[in-house]
């Protein structure tokens, strides 16, 4: 295991080190984690189909996606066990998919549900006044265009810091500045959105209450989404601007490298695998288990009456006009 972990720095690097035993715990905290919030994902997916909800909904997109991040984080840190260089020697292709993939799937998680109570906000009110309609149409264009934009720069970043056609320190400042204004935006939407649902005419508030949340814990949820998501630009801000400029590598270990994609790993040593683990932690792993929980699949009333194809019109199926 020591040896591997040489991978992970250069050899001036190494010191202060983790001991090998601590590392292979951290490494298997963190793989069981995932893998956990993995099988939980999974089954909440075959409780859309034991209770009769909409196959094709808000709500399952929503666990395909956190199904296919859970799945890319947990094959990550399982190559830490036995073959630690490898992991960190990816071809571009295999580690934008490892490392860079599953922050795009999380904040495409995040506009989701930006997009759902969106819709419900704006539905409720087309049916007393039809001309929002149009505000409808401005909103989903909006989250799709964040999502778009996200995924875009975080691509090209990628390919050019691989090319070696920019500096990487500006790569670096150009996607943390993007990706993170991104989520925080979409941070503030969900907990104004969570908000006008839970407060507004019985109309919009019914979704909340048909699955036993209150207007007190749709405010906790989206507070908590902005505390973690803004806390998480300001830790990449201050990582970016503390790290200096000539020790940032193109598209490798150290290109991935400010909180989601990990920048004082050389100055940290060994250290930096624990600090890379606890940052997906905070800034990864317990949102998105946050976000699992609140949109957990529900149990349908036993006197709700199956919508058309003898589904249940859920959380997530599309709020009707």
């Amino acid at each position: 295991m020591e040896s591997n972990l040489s991978g992970l720095v250069p050899a001036a690097g190494l010191v202060p080190a983790l001991p090998p035993a601590v590392t292979l715990g951290l490494t298997a905290a963190y793989t069981t984690l995932y893998a956990l919030l993995f099988f939980s994902v999974y089954a909440q997916l075959w409780l859309v189909l034991l209770y009769g909800h909409k196959r094709l909904s808000y709500q399952t997109v929503f666990l395909a996606l956190c199904l296919l991040w859970a799945a890319l984080r947990t094959t990550l840190f399982s190559f830490y066990f036995r073959d630690t260089p490898r992991a960190n020697r990816l071809g571009p292709l295999p580690f934008w998919l490892l490392y860079c993939c599953p922050v795009c799937l999380q904040f495409f998680t995040l506009t989701l549900m930006n997009l759902y109570f969106a819709q419900v906000v704006f539905k409720a009110k087309v049916k007393r006044r039809p001309e929002m309609s149009r505000g409808l149409l401005a909103v989903r264009g909006a989250f799709v265009g964040a999502s778009l934009l996200f995924l875009l720069v975080n691509v090209l970043c990628a390919v050019l810091s691989h090319r070696r056609r920019a500096q990487p320190w500006a790569l670096l400042l150009v996607r943390v500045l993007v990706s993170d204004s991104l989520f925080v935006i979409c941070a503030l939407s969900l907990a104004a959105c969570l908000c006008l649902v839970a407060r507004r005419a019985p109309s919009t508030s019914i979704y909340l209450e048909a699955k036993g949340t209150s207007v007190c814990q749709a405010a906790a949820m989206g507070g908590a989404m902005v505390l973690l998501y803004a806390s998480r630009a300001c830790y990449n801000l201050t990582a970016l601007a503390l790290a200096p400029q000539s020790r940032l590598d193109t598209f490798d270990y150290d290109w991935y490298n400010v909180s989601d994609q990990a920048d004082l790993v050389n100055d940290l040593g060994n250290k930096g695998y624990l600090v890379f683990g606890l940052i997906l932690f905070v800034w990864e792993l317990l949102p998105t288990t946050l976000l699992v929980g609140f949109f957990r699949v529900h149990r349908p009333p036993q006197d709700l009456v199956p919508g058309p194809g003898g589904h249940h019109h859920s959380l997530y199926s599309t709020p009707q006009t």
